[in-house]
């Protein structure tokens, strides 16, 4: 039972953030579905905005979103792979292979996402997706490592 209760409390958020991922990367959250959206909501916002500076914000903001979730996929690896314990002078320290086995996984996983692309008529698999993605993840373990750096000495 306690190894149930581990795997659920630390390995089913990143998994179930998985299928969130995964699920994004069907037609129904293709550039063109989300352009039918996003570009009429701009245009009743700022309707003197030329066209292609919607076109820039729309691509902006689904790059961010690459970047946001695979930012929270790393940080929920880490959790999972790190499984927090206590020790006899509190936390333990930070571990960059636990760091780097999380950003591995998230590389792989963004690889692996936009192989699933290929099979997706509307999605256009790109190795640029995948830099953004890892991009995310290795920024949100940067920013967790100095967060817990400034922790440390406060």
């Amino acid at each position: 039972m306690p190894k149930l209760r581990i795997l659920l409390k630390y390995w089913l958020p990143p998994l179930v953030w998985m299928i969130v991922i995964f699920s994004a990367s069907g037609d129904t959250k293709s550039y063109q579905h989300s352009s039918a959206l996003f570009s009429p909501v701009l245009r009743w916002l700022f309707p003197h905005m030329s066209a292609e500076h919607i076109e820039l914000l729309h691509h902006l903001v689904r790059k961010t979103a690459h970047l946001t979730e695979y930012a929270l996929l790393a940080l929920l690896l880490w959790r999972a792979i790190r499984r927090p314990q206590k020790c006899d002078h509190g936390l333990r320290p930070w571990r960059w292979d636990e760091a780097g086995l999380s950003l591995a996984s998230v590389f792989l996983y963004a690889a692996s996402d936009e192989f699933h692309q290929i099979f997706v008529p509307s999605r256009t698999p790109l190795v640029s997706d995948v830099i953004i993605d890892t991009t995310g993840g290795a920024i949100s373990l940067l920013l967790l490592w100095g967060i817990g750096k400034i922790l440390k000495h406060w």
